[in-house]
């Protein structure tokens, strides 16, 4: 009997046990079905309900790719399970009384099959309705992956003798390492902790990373397995170049699925000399560079493999969404958030049940700010996927941030039943009964973090502060210690000088309509109770918004990112113009282009703090410059509006600022000239975007710039425009002001209102002498004991100026043309 006609009669004999057990004919087994279907082809097992559930558990987590909901696994994945060595199909046929067309019926058998062995994970990320039956056969003891696939498997004869070899050399490795180690083999033990771990968007290839066997690579043992790994990889080099090739992929797969993954990159790289235009070989090398942490040239393997996929039309159609998923992983490793989202869409829409690729493009949203659309990624990844808890658990991030609390809880909920020791769902659950000030229940959240994670410290600092919500101020100052022992980073040791502050100041009982915070009660007073001494005093609206502004700088690095690099990148950015379809074309980027950029003028950031630098500017910024929804903004614009909180002199920044408007003009014969209407439009986005409670549109109209003014201005006029204190951007003197006095302390002077060291300016009341913060002031927080009409207050920016106007409270004689409301 030909190859063929035996691949042939193998699928009939699936079709037929499939068909047995498919009772309602809907095209799927569900897990009733295919319970039946576990307990007949293993007639003489006895299996409890728990091995049966286990059972089912993995083959449906397994397999996920082969389900058709609701129906349940498909014949084609009931085909591929068999393929991947889950089972016998002559066994299970015989077991099962079936016979084909002029056959004798079988006798059955006692062999334990489907279902009561461990299962391989499928590679494709996308199944086909066509049952492929060119699955050849494979040995029984080869590791799944070898099996023939669109994407993977071993196509040459020459290739197993080598394979075989280097199966020993492993091994050999192994025992060895153990030996001396004195340890276990637990490399395939599965009663571990892992599942505990939220997926942080790897694929299947690159999630196995995650479950490291520790290799000692600096021994003697290692050294002679690579002299003996580089003998059998120069034995496959001597056959011909299609068989080399072949050899040192399937190297590289043994190597990787036993974590050797420097090695197995060798192989890989090696396969791609051979064969540069495969698809395969760069795919894979791209997995072992991401395994080994090198995520910038696994982004370089993905994007070549992309390119070479995309480049042999249909050839390779089943693996570009994989590609797409795991170049957008790589891309999230360098914090490139926004330029994942871009390829995990790419991947669900050319596979719109890769529920893999949704919940990605969902937690990579959520990454940026995105909630809204986030929500709508998750939810259809949990539609395809209701088992998937990692999905469940971001979805309910998203509707926490979208305020949407009991809905969270529900998801939270949900991913903590489908994995009890679900880290991230725990801790962020905490976090929302934190917020909604159910401390109690926050506590015993936290307290479940580190039963499974004992070392971390966030959840120890947390449990904390939810104790200390609570009044458990003994427990507190327990947990506090024991986050400090974890580690020395000093928001613990902030939060330790805090909560001791409290509890030596703290006093009992409250006054009514009053708050009490730090050493006593204090109340929130109306602006217009707040005088200034002389014009140097900064009004307390104004320093309430600069020190948003502030807050926003920290948050994204921008005060740490040179004006003049600015300048520079803005003159070698050579953007074409787009057209919209109404109005005049602009240079427009899209966001993940603009993204790119980003991290060259953030060069210094890690990735995570680059990553939250972006979310922080997608939520400020873009939100208000694509309020579209297009993914694209006016990049000239966007320069303009980053350059006045960049660092630098004064007067550089909106120098830039103003360049940034001639530079994103499309006349260019305008020179050094710019349209008084692009200047206003500036002028109402940066209030927009940094000043938002100010109301801009009806400022504009009261000063009668709501209509396109087509006239053109200098730019001295632009400086009168932005420096205006009223509509302009005049705030940006008192934000200055701030970024000079981060470094300024004032002796022994601390907040009545928060007990903390005065850092920046200090604002004394002239008659009760009590002295305030920066944000104590701006947010008009006085004593309680001192409560009067107004309150008169003078700024100092350092202690000197403070020593040398120092003058007798209770004596002072102002006159009124000094006092400035």
């Amino acid at each position: 009997m030909s190859a063929e006609a035996v691949r042939n009669l193998r699928a009939e004999k699936v079709r037929r046990i499939f068909e047995r057990f498919d009772s309602n004919a809907d095209g799927g087994l569900n897990r009733e079905e295919m319970a039946a279907l576990v307990v007949a082809v293993n007639p003489r097992v006895k299996f409890s309900e728990e091995q049966i559930s286990a059972i089912l558990d993995e083959v449906f987590r397994t397999y996920s790719d082969y389900i058709d909901q609701p129906a349940g696994l498909t014949l084609h994945g009931l085909l591929r399970t068999y393929n991947d060595g889950a089972g016998d199909v002559d066994r299970d046929f015989d077991a099962l009384s079936l016979s084909l067309p002029h056959s004798p019926a079988p006798s059955s058998h006692s062999a334990t099959s489907v279902g009561a062995t461990a299962f391989s994970t499928a590679d494709d990320p996308c199944t086909s309705s066509v049952v492929d039956t060119s699955f050849p056969q494979r040995r029984a003891s080869a590791a799944p992956w070898t099996s023939s696939s669109p994407n993977h498997g071993i196509a040459f004869e020459s290739t197993w003798p080598l394979l075989d070899d280097l199966e020993i050399l492993i091994k050999r490795l192994r025992s060895k390492q153990i030996h001396k180690s004195g340890r276990r083999d637990n490399s395939n033990n599965s009663n571990n902790d892992f599942d505990s771990f939220s997926e942080a968007g790897w694929s299947r290839e690159i999630d196995r990373a995650e479950r490291r066997i520790h290799w000692d690579q600096a021994g003697a043992d290692y050294s002679i397995f690579v002299k003996e790994l580089g003998a059998l990889r120069g034995r496959a080099d001597a056959a011909g170049r299609d068989e080399a090739f072949d050899a040192h992929m399937a190297f590289g797969r043994s190597l990787y699925e036993r974590h050797l993954f420097r090695d197995g990159l060798t192989c890989f790289r090696r396969a791609c000399e051979l064969l540069p235009t495969d698809v395969r070989p760069h795919f894979r090398a791209g997995t072992a560079l991401y395994a080994l942490g090198r995520h910038g040239e696994a982004k370089e393997e993905f994007l070549l493999a992309l390119e070479a996929a995309e480049a042999s039309g249909n050839q390779w159609a089943l693996l570009l969404p994989q590609i797409h998923v795991n170049l957008g992983i790589s891309l999230e490793g360098e914090g490139m958030v926004l330029n994942a989202c871009e390829h995990y869409r790419e991947a669900a829409i050319l596979c719109p049940t890769h529920f893999r690729a949704l919940k990605l493009l969902g937690s990579a949203l959520f990454g940026v700010g995105e909630y809204r659309a986030a929500e709508k990624a998750l939810e259809e990844a949990v539609f395809l996927r209701p088992d998937y808890a990692d999905a469940h658990c971001d979805l309910g991030s998203s509707l926490h941030a979208m305020g949407d609390d009991d809905r969270a809880i529900q998801e939270f909920q949900k991913a903590i039943d489908l994995k009890p020791s679900h880290v991230d769902a725990l801790y962020n659950l905490g976090g929302l009964y934190m917020d909604a000030g159910r401390f109690a229940r926050a506590s015993e959240m936290y307290t479940r973090v580190l039963a499974v994670r004992p070392n971390s410290w966030r959840a120890q600092l947390n449990k904390a502060v939810a104790l200390l919500g609570a009044g458990e101020s003994e427990d507190a100052k327990k947990s506090l210690k024991e986050a400090f022992k974890m580690t020395k980073r000093m928001e613990v040791y902030d939060a330790i000088a805090h909560l001791k502050m409290l509890q030596k100041k703290r006093k009992h009982g409250k006054g009514s309509g009053s708050e009490v915070d730090g050493e006593g009660e204090f109340l929130v007073v109306e602006p217009s109770k707040f005088k200034r001494i002389g014009r140097k005093t900064t009004l307390r609206q104004d320093l309430s918004s600069a020190l948003e502004i502030r807050s926003f700088q920290r948050l994204t690095r921008l005060d740490h990112c040179d004006i003049e690099h600015l300048k520079k990148e803005m003159s070698e950015t050579n953007v074409p113009l787009s057209y919209s379809g109404g109005g005049a074309p602009v240079k427009s980027i899209r966001k993940a282009g603009l993204e790119m950029i980003l991290q060259k003028l953030l060069h210094f950031l890690q990735a995570e703090t680059f990553q939250g630098s972006v979310k922080a500017i997608n939520e400020k910024i873009l939100s208000i410059m694509d309020a579209s929804g297009s993914s694209r903004v006016d990049l000239g614009m966007f320069f303009a509006v980053i350059a006045p909180i960049c660092s630098g002199l004064t007067d550089t920044r909106k120098r830039v600022a103003f360049e940034a408007l001639l530079w994103r003009q499309t006349n260019e014969s305008r020179g050094t000239l710019v349209s008084r209407s692009d200047a206003i439009a500036y002028i109402k986005l940066m209030r927009a975007v940094y000043i938002p409670s100010c109301g801009v549109s009806d400022i504009m109209e009261l000063h009668g710039e709501s209509d396109p003014d087509p006239s053109m201005i200098s730019f001295g006029e632009f400086l009168e425009i932005f420096s205006d204190q009223d509509w302009g951007f005049g705030i940006l003197s008192t934000l200055v002001k701030l970024e000079r006095g981060d470094r300024i302390r004032h002796g022994k002077h601390s907040c009545s209102i928060c007990q903390y060291p005065i850092i920046g300016s200090r604002f004394r009341e002239a008659r009760q002498c009590f002295s305030l913060c920066n944000r104590c002031y701006s947010e008009g927080k006085v004593p309680s004991a001192f409560k009067q009409d107004e309150y008169r207050f003078k700024e100092y920016g350092s202690e000197a100026e403070a020593i040398k106007d120092k003058c007798k409270c209770f004596n002072l004689n102002l006159k009124s043309s000094e006092i400035d409301p």
